[in-house]
């Protein structure tokens, strides 16, 4: 790297000055998932290495360190919508994004990262000016093409590639007209696939997400860096206060949807309490009563076994995590595999299932089982609880591994690097797929 950065529309920047950063989120709050906590954390550790962050994100909004300013880009949030068909006003008719995001939550599709990419690339063709970089999250919009055609260098983060998700939903749908809805609820990944082409710098966060993207989305090797998730360290750690509970299991996971492996968990859970009948599971995440979740804890009649929890603060999860004598993640696919990655950082021993990322987090630290193999996890669970050494070693190999290789400090400075390398040469050519063809695309599906 050399001592000045370049940037082709402006004067030399300083390869060591604090840099201005622009972190995007479609939707961000951490309770929705995985990217609303890599946002958090992200945007954090990046002030703390002393750079400015702003974070532009559509609702939910996310929780941010109070040095991080948020700018707010609001959608029609249908999903929190009590009857969504009559949100449409008369003003959203003069604007395409929303009467877009309308129509397309009628028909069964997912509008919001096209709708973002479209109001934010609106809004920095005003004040991009105020930044060295813009920092996507997952969004893959066609919006980032016309900002990158502005003149602002782009990064994309691709947790792991959604084709995963549709392809478990298809295979769990009950009937074609739920495939087809599978389908049209998907269909952002046709944007998302020609986004990812056509972008130059692509991070994820483990090799197994990066030779997903490659093998999914057709993107070459050339465009993506892996840039693994850091964990707090500080909040999830080892609390020898909280008595563990040698008969609760603990997993993190959305009860419906399959890439999480709920289903094999009880499954597995049904089998060990026939040796230990007072093993409880805790999950953190929501329980439909009219879903195929709820349906199989009645016909394993496992109603009083399993306890749900829900938007709980990190410090609440940490302490659940210490209270438990163990953590499965039994998914079926993780991009990278954060609860697994927290679980450790408390010293709570973890099983967890070889799907996706999860065995470049766990390493030789915990115990890993076939995905989607109920027999398995069962004899491991039974293995564990019947052997405390075992348990109190793979708590100190746990936590030890955590520190060690994950952090977000370690995260910020790798960025940092990444970034400046970017910004050092300048615009890239031939990384525009022009707008109005989005919208012709977007056009053409919702009909």
């Amino acid at each position: 790297m050399t001592a000045l950065e370049k940037r082709a529309d402006g004067p030399a920047v300083s390869s060591s000055r604090p840099l201005k950063i622009c972190l995007l989120g479609y939707r961000s709050h951490p309770h929705c998932g995985g990217q609303g906590v890599y946002l958090h954390y992200l945007s954090k550790a990046l002030i703390e290495a002393g750079h400015q962050v702003d974070v532009i994100s559509g609702q939910p909004y996310p929780e941010l360190d109070p040095r991080v300013r948020l700018v707010k880009m609001p959608g029609l949030n249908l999903y929190e919508s009590e009857n969504p068909t009559r949100a449409l006003r008369w003003r959203h008719l003069l604007s395409w994004a929303d009467f877009f995001e309308w129509w397309s939550k009628l028909t069964g599709g997912f509008a919001e990262p096209y709708t973002f990419g479209r109001r934010v690339a609106k809004y920095l063709r005003r004040h991009g000016n105020e930044y060295d970089i813009v920092h996507d999250n997952q969004s893959l919009c066609y919006g980032l093409l016309d900002i990158e055609k502005n003149g602002l260098p782009v990064v994309a983060t691709i947790h792991h590639p959604i084709t995963r998700d549709r392809e478990l939903a298809l295979d769990a749908a009950p009937d074609w007209r739920f495939r087809l809805l599978v389908r049209r609820w998907h269909s952002f990944l046709r944007m998302q696939k020609r986004v990812a082409r056509r972008l130059a710098h692509i991070v994820t966060v483990s090799a197994q997400s990066r030779r997903d993207i490659i093998d999914q989305f057709g993107v070459h090797e050339h465009q993506i860096q892996v840039i693994h998730n850091g964990i707090d360290t500080a909040v999830f750690r080892p609390q020898p206060h909280i008595q563990r509970l040698p008969l609760r299991i603990m997993t993190t996971a959305s009860a419906d949807q399959p890439l999480k492996g709920l289903r094999v968990l009880l499954l597995a859970l049904a089998q060990v309490r026939e040796q230990y009948p007072e093993l409880e599971l805790l999950v953190i995440g929501r329980l439909s009563e009219g879903g195929p979740t709820a349906a199989l804890l009645r016909d394993l009649h496992l109603q009083d076994a399993v306890r749900f929890e829900s938007g709980i603060s990190n410090e609440q999860m940490a302490e659940y995590y210490a209270s438990a004598s163990m953590v499965v993640c039994p998914s079926l696919y993780e991009g990278f595999g954060l609860p697994a990655g927290e679980a450790m950082a408390c010293g709570t021993p973890v099983i967890s299932s070889d799907g996706g990322a999860l065995p470049e987090v766990v390493g030789d630290a915990g115990l890993l089982v076939p995905a989607g193999d109920s027999e398995a996890l069962a004899t491991a669970i039974t293995e564990l609880l019947g052997d405390p050494t075992l348990r109190a070693d793979l708590s100190k190999r746990g936590r030890v591994r955590i520190e060690r290789e994950f952090s977000w400090r370690h995260v910020a400075v790798c960025l940092v690097e990444y970034y400046r390398g970017i910004i050092s040469a300048g615009p890239q050519a031939g990384a525009l797929l022009p707008l109005s063809v989005s919208v012709a695309d977007d056009k053409a599906e919702a009909a």
